[in-house]
């Protein structure tokens, strides 16, 4: 099935790409998460709007992924979550936790799209994240989970 982007999906393509996919993928995950539209011969107008929009948002040069990338190096990020007694949150850390974070401690915005978790937050501690600012750099967050 033939579908458009219209956020970027890991593995699969940013928002505006015209991707062909198994139709059960489109059906059951992409479609109803809204990441992704049925392709037509109108939805071709949708892609240039999409395209059009992801570049105003999306950083243009490695330099100023750099720039963003020392600055998001340089916030020390804490985060206090529920926990119990053993230091187990109740629940995890979603990547909109942390961006939420990010941006409360001082730092840049960041699209919680863009954070990548190599695994889920479950406990208290001090945790590594990596952030994707731009296809060639990717910026290392550490960020400390405290109890709240």
């Amino acid at each position: 099935m033939k579908i458009i982007l219209t956020h970027e999906v890991s593995g699969l393509g940013a928002a505006g790409d015209v991707v062909d996919v198994k139709d059960g993928y489109a059906r059951n995950y992409l479609i109803p998460r809204k990441f992704a539209i049925r392709w037509t011969k109108g939805g071709e107008k949708d892609v240039e709007q999409i395209r059009r929009a992801r570049k105003i948002h999306e950083i243009q040069t490695i330099e100023q992924a750099n720039q963003v990338k020392a600055q998001l190096e340089g916030v020390k990020v804490r985060l206090a979550v529920r926990s119990g007694d053993a230091g187990r949150l109740f629940g995890s850390v979603t990547p909109a936790d942390i961006a939420s974070a990010i941006k409360a401690s001082g730092g840049p915005e960041v699209d919680k799209r863009r954070i990548e978790l190599g695994a889920p937050i479950k406990t208290l501690g001090a945790h590594e994240t990596s952030v994707r600012l731009h296809p060639e750099v990717a910026a290392k967050v550490n960020v400390e989970v405290v109890a709240a």
